[in-house]
């Protein structure tokens, strides 16, 4: 890259302008709103988030779209109940650890879309671009019953935006280790009928990826672009939505530092229609193609590579049969898969499987309850069953409770099966979940909550002897806590997270879960200005499964401000992790990984 950039004088110059100012342009949105924001995850469809029967969280817009350098992995460090493992900075391998559980049991969608590979059935989070994302929603706990295999922990859904009014932009985007990125969009909204167009281009000479002596700075550098088309109606709706984003990542390889080319593509075919009143039809057919290429230059010869790919068609029917309950009623087919050659042990399978699942709501007089099953069919482990029943209630006008129970599952993934080391005869992993909750509103807008929860995981998917067996046994305990303060500027956002995840077996801590994480971001927000920091930090770990040395806690700080000059040109700069602090995050090949530092950036906006 030809930018030259002096960090300490960028550094210098971001603090000072982050004195002015904050987040986006003129925002809207009533504190009412963001008190009680709509969320679709927990039941396929929209409602209240203090209505859900469950611990549901929010990555607001007013957090994504402060940088466009930030990455999908750095935006999910700001859940409390998530640890993210991140080998690296920018492109590199990061392993999400949702209440504890293992990172293949955190379903990741976008839209509806699985994003999960069908391969290793781990999303590749550092490839995800989220140009065109309006909000994330974390569901915490299992939630098989509607989405099937993978979500024993909870999902995570990326929510894509929808043009509302005729406007385009451009944003740019500079920071430290060269790195740059650039966006541009335009939307297009008349009388339901919408049209998006999203491209962005990201560059960076990137971080050392370990902490040895002389290690390496591993550049990344990503291209891409989303198209969305659709009509949104009372009677009916329908869209097409296409992403595609590729580029390359430099790694680390048992001490070498190669190159992999990555691809990634989402297509969803999207449709609703009322059929009487109280009926509504949707359906949804969907693929998500994650390639990767690896080609180490130090061997002849040396050439892996990992095609996967994931196809549904999804029919659900909800009827409101009574002005306070409705029945959801549906079923999903799906085919993975994959195309691999690692470490010299090819293999090209895929899988058919097919969910038919059933959910009944009651919503009235403050109490709302969610119970559904569903029944999965697939090729290799046969029929399997799920259940969840949850109930939230308005105990008092400012207090509510709630509690469920879920049984989730994961199945094996492919390379289970059929790569190194795989079995063919594998059993899913099998969860049961219990949870209990309150949710407080106080004077001021201030509102608080406590959940208490435990999961057992059986049947877990470990390497035995000499394959991939059913050996393990795991436990996760734990419990959250929040307040949230929103004024008219202001506001404040604290979460705290413990959770005990050990192994059934020896009673020993698993790898990369740490007993504590905490997270606060306060900040002030009005048309003109905004200014945010978010404090990050959790306790210790083990890494038992790669090194007897306990990976250490770490504290990050993250700072946002923008200014709006008029309604057509915003200022804006960030750092993230202020304090530079390099800190370990796992162990392989005889030394630690280490987080990618200190990026200070500064960027403008332009819309029309």
């Amino acid at each position: 890259m030809s930018i030259s950039l002096q960090p300490t004088r960028l550094v210098g110059a971001i603090a000072i302008a982050m004195g002015f100012s904050s987040v986006s342009f003129a925002d809207e949105t009533t504190t009412a709103t963001k008190l009680d924001p709509i969320v679709v995850t927990a039941s396929k469809s929209e409602e209240q988030i203090s209505q859900v029967p469950a611990r549901i969280s929010i990555i607001e817009p007013q957090i994504i779209d402060q940088s466009p350098i930030a990455s999908l992995p750095d935006l999910l460090m700001s859940e409390a109940a998530i640890n993210m493992v991140q080998s690296g900075g920018y492109g590199q391998t990061a392993s999400i650890f949702l209440r504890g559980g293992n990172s293949n049991q955190t379903l990741i969608l976008r839209d509806g879309v699985r994003l999960n590979s069908a391969t290793s059935g781990i999303a590749s989070l550092p490839f995800i671009d989220t140009t065109d994302i309006k909000q994330i929603e974390v569901l915490k706990g299992p939630a098989s019953v509607l989405y099937g295999s993978d979500a024993i922990s909870g999902v995570v859904q990326l929510i894509s935006k929808t043009p509302e009014k005729n406007s385009a932009f451009v944003t740019g985007e500079i920071g430290e280790n060269k790195t740059y990125k650039s966006v541009v969009g335009a939307d297009l909204a008349e009388n339901g009928f919408y049209a998006q167009v999203r491209g962005q281009r990201l560059e960076t000479d990137g971080t050392p990826v370990k902490e040895a002596a002389n290690a390496p700075d591993a550049s990344y550098d990503q291209k891409g672009f989303s198209t969305k088309i659709g009509v949104d109606k009372e009677n009916y709706a329908a869209s097409v939505d296409y992403s595609q984003n590729e580029g390359n990542s430099a790694y680390d390889n048992f001490g070498n530092l190669v190159n992999q080319d990555f691809k990634n593509e989402v297509i969803n075919v999207k449709g609703k229609v009322k059929i009487v009143d109280n009926v509504e039809l949707n359906a949804r057919l969907s693929q998500f193609k994650d390639e990767v290429d690896q080609k180490d230059p130090n061997y002849l010869n040396s050439y892996d590579f990992v095609h996967s790919k994931t196809q549904e068609a999804e029919l659900y029917g909800k009827w409101n049969f009574t002005a306070h309950q409705n029945v959801l009623l549906g079923v999903t087919q799906r085919n993975i898969d994959g195309d691999v050659l690692s470490f010299g042990a090819p293999y090209s399978e895929d899988i058919d499987s097919t969910g038919y699942y059933i959910q009944h709501q009651y919503n009235q007089a403050g109490l709302n309850t969610q119970v559904g099953v569903r029944v999965e069919d697939n090729e290799k482990f046969g029929t399997h069953t799920v259940a969840q029943g949850a109930i939230r209630y308005q105990l008092l006008p400012l207090t509510s409770v709630y509690a469920n129970i879920g049984s989730a599952f994961k199945a094996p993934t492919l390379n289970d099966m059929y790569g190194y080391g795989g079995n063919p005869d594998l059993k899913p992993e099998e969860s049961i979940s219990y949870e209990i909750g309150v949710d407080q509103k106080l004077a001021y807008n201030i509102s608080t909550g406590l959940s208490l929860y435990t999961t057992q995981v059986d049947d877990l998917i470990n390497f035995g002897s000499t394959r991939m067996e059913n050996v393990d046994k795991a436990k996760m305990e734990g419990g959250e806590a929040y307040v949230k303060w929103q004024g008219d500027n202001l506001y404040a956002n604290l979460g705290y997270h413990y959770v005990r995840a050990k192994d059934d077996k020896t009673h020993e801590d698993l790898s990369r879960r740490p007993r504590q994480n905490i997270s606060l971001t306060t900040g002030w927000q009005d048309d003109v200005y905004g200014f945010s920091t978010t404090f990050m930090a959790n306790s210790g770990y083990d890494n038992s499964a790669y090194d007897t040395i306990k990976v250490p806690g770490h504290l990050r700080i993250d700072m946002h401000g923008h200014y709006n000059v008029n309604n057509h040109l915003q200022v804006f700069a960030n750092i993230q992790n202020i304090g530079d602090s390099k800190y370990r995050t796992a162990y392989s090949s005889g030394s630690y990984y280490i987080n990618g530092g200190r990026l200070a950036s500064a960027g403008v906006t332009l819309r029309y």
